[in-house]
C-alpha cells in the first residue's frame, strides 16, 4: 500500500514546501488482499484512516490527492477512506497514458531519481540514483521491449523527488547506501538508502509567491494534463 523506500526525505519535503507534515507509524499489515476493501481492524489501511481523522480534528480539509495511475488496489482503499470521512478523492492521474505523464513530469521540472529498481532492463548498479528525466526515453523503450510501465506502476521502480517548482529549496542526498534485495541474473532488485540529506537554497526562488503563481509558467502543460484526465 505504501512506498517506504526514501522515507527519510519526507521531513525535508515539509520544509521545502513550507507546509506542515503529518506522519504516523504503520502498525497494521495488509490483511485484506481482495481488490475491494472494507474496514478491517489491524489492516495497514486503517493507519491512514486514523491519521486523516487526527488531522481532520484540528486542520479541516475537503479532499485527498491520490497519485495512483493504474493501481486499483491502492485507489479503492483510498476511496473507501474518503467515503468514510465524507471527503473527496482527487485522482487526476488515474488511467492516464503513462508515456504522456512521464513527458509532462519532465516538462514541468519535476526532478526525481530512481530509488528502487525491480524490472527487466533495470539494474541497481546502473540505474539507481539516475534521474527520471535522463531515463525517460529508456523507460518508454522498456515498455515496448518488456511491457514495463513507464511510470513504474507495476513496481518496476520507485522514485524520489528532489526538486519541483513548489520547492523553495532542493533536497540533496549527501550520503547513501545501495542495498541489494536480489542478485538474480535476469532481474536484480535493489534500492538506495539515503543516509545523509540536506536542503540547498534555490537562487532566485521568490518565497512571496503563492503556489498558483509558482506553477504559472507550467500552466499550459498542467491545463492540458487536467483536460486529458477529465476526458479519460
Amino acid at each position: 500500500m505504501y512506498q517506504t523506500v526514501g522515507h527519510q526525505a519526507i521531513s525535508y519535503y515539509a520544509e521545502a514546501m513550507r507546509l506542515p507534515v503529518y506522519r504516523r507509524f504503520i502498525s497494521g499489515t495488509p490483511l485484506s488482499q481482495t481488490k475491494d476493501y472494507e474496514a478491517t481492524p489491524d489492516d495497514e489501511v486503517e493507519d491512514l484512516y486514523d491519521l486523516l481523522v487526527e488531522i481532520q480534528s484540528h486542520t479541516p480539509f475537503e479532499a485527498v490527492a491520490v497519485g495512483a495511475i493504474m493501481s486499483e488496489y491502492q485507489t479503492l482503499r483510498v476511496l473507501n477512506i474518503c467515503k468514510r470521512l465524507n471527503i473527496k478523492a482527487l485522482t487526476y492521474l488515474w488511467q492516464r497514458n503513462q508515456q504522456e505523464l512521464l513527458h509532462e513530469m519532465v516538462a514541468t521540472d519535476v526532478d526525481a531519481i530512481l530509488i528502487k529498481v525491480a524490472a527487466l532492463g533495470l539494474t541497481p548498479e546502473k540505474h539507481l540514483g539516475k534521474s527520471v528525466k535522463d531515463l525517460a526515453e529508456y523507460l518508454i523503450q522498456l515498455e515496448a521491449q518488456y511491457g514495463c510501465n513507464p511510470c513504474g506502476e507495476g513496481g518496476e521502480y520507485e522514485s524520489l523527488v528532489l526538486d519541483c517548482p513548489l520547492f523553495s529549496k532542493r533536497v540533496v542526498i549527501d550520503e547513501s547506501e545501495a542495498v541489494a534485495v536480489s542478485t538474480d541474473s535476469v532481474c536484480p532488485i535493489g534500492f538506495l538508502n539515503p543516509k545523509v540529506l540536506h536542503l540547498e537554497e534555490k537562487p532566485g526562488f521568490d518565497v512571496s509567491k503563492s503556489q498558483r503563481e509558482l506553477l504559472e509558467p507550467y500552466m499550459v502543460v498542467l491545463r492540458g494534463s487536467l483536460s486529458k484526465s477529465l476526458r479519460e
